[in-house]
């Protein structure tokens, strides 16, 4: 996974006071991202992040204490990039990790 996603990466929010903004709104346009925002009262279209959320916290940031910011990003980019992407299942992608279900979406495309 690339530390730099191209253009088309999606960025999920709820509709706090600095996520539909013109500033925010123009920043993300201009890395090419694509803004997706709950609608007001809709918290099915949070869903995801909100369960991702809750598994960095209660299996991760909730048994971690942190010296400083720097240890902090360290810890969860650890987290995220080598155990969440790459080891742990997830039924929704037919038990297979989050890197191992991209790479068979990029190869089907190729196919296609």
């Amino acid at each position: 996974m690339s530390m730099n996603p191209g253009p088309g990466l999606m960025i999920h929010s709820d509709p706090g006071v600095r996520y539909p903004s013109k500033a925010f709104s123009k920043v993300l346009q201009e890395k090419g991202c694509v803004q997706s925002m709950s609608c007001k009262g809709n918290c099915w279209d949070n869903a995801v992040a909100e369960s991702f959320s809750h598994i960095l916290k209660g299996q991760y940031l909730n048994h971690e204490i942190f010296k400083d910011f720097v240890q902090a990003n360290i810890g969860i980019f650890k987290y995220i990039e080598v155990y969440y992407n790459r080891r742990k299942r997830h039924s929704a992608n037919g038990w297979h990790s989050p890197a191992e279900y991209e790479e068979q979406w990029f190869q089907l495309q190729k196919a296609a």
